[in-house]
């Protein structure tokens, strides 16, 4: 018996995922200001950031003291290439441009970053209402030099945008059981090449 509800259950989010992609398709979009970010290259505006292309996922990280929006960043970064062949990608950060990038290396993500430095943008921009750095993703839309916010999603465990959480709960596991870590690396007590210049 449990099993025909969890085969049931799974079908009807399904459905409504698809109902849900459906009514984000034809919400209403909102014109928004063309704000400015710092970047490692200088100023850019939020049209600089579609770098020609007529739609921008703009990901609202926290930051590199964040394990959680490192889990998703993480999730992401591997799609990259297959997101940029329709749309232009952006991560987003209160971060200077350059622990943004000292924090990407490190991670392998292949996103271009911009710092809003917790200014205008997030605040206005923010994907939760009085909530002005969380975590999430908003898709922008351009006519020409004019924006608008067409969609967005709030990013937490459990969500539909990270599937570590999904593939937890088939072993019945969750936030309760689990918390993200930046690295899962246990040092030796003893290390074969002798430890020198270790760093943590």
């Amino acid at each position: 018996m449990a099993k025909e509800q969890i085969q049931q259950l799974e079908m009807q989010i399904f459905e409504l995922t698809q109902k849900l992609h459906a009514l984000r398709k034809d919400q209403r979009a909102e014109p928004v200001p063309n704000y400015e970010f710092d970047t490692q290259t200088g100023k850019l505006s939020l049209l600089d950031l579609f770098a020609g292309k007529s739609k921008l996922l703009a990901i609202h990280n926290m930051g590199q003291g964040c394990r959680y929006c490192t889990l998703w960043a993480d999730g992401i970064n591997p799609f990259i290439p297959h997101l940029e062949s329709a749309l232009s990608v952006v991560l987003l950060s209160k971060d200077t441009p350059d622990v943004q990038r000292r924090f990407a290396n490190s991670r392998n993500w292949r996103f271009r970053t911009a710092s809003h430095g917790g200014g205008d943008y997030i605040k206005e921009q923010t994907v939760m209402q009085g909530a002005d750095n969380m975590p999430g993703a908003v898709v922008y839309e351009r006519e020409d030099d004019s924006i608008y916010r067409k969609s967005a999603g709030i990013f937490g465990p459990g969500d539909l945008y990270c599937s570590m959480w999904n593939i937890l709960g088939l072993a019945g596991l969750g936030e309760a059981e689990w918390t993200p870590q930046f690295s899962y690396w246990t040092r030796p007590a003893k290390l074969d090449d002798g430890g020198d210049n270790l760093i943590e």
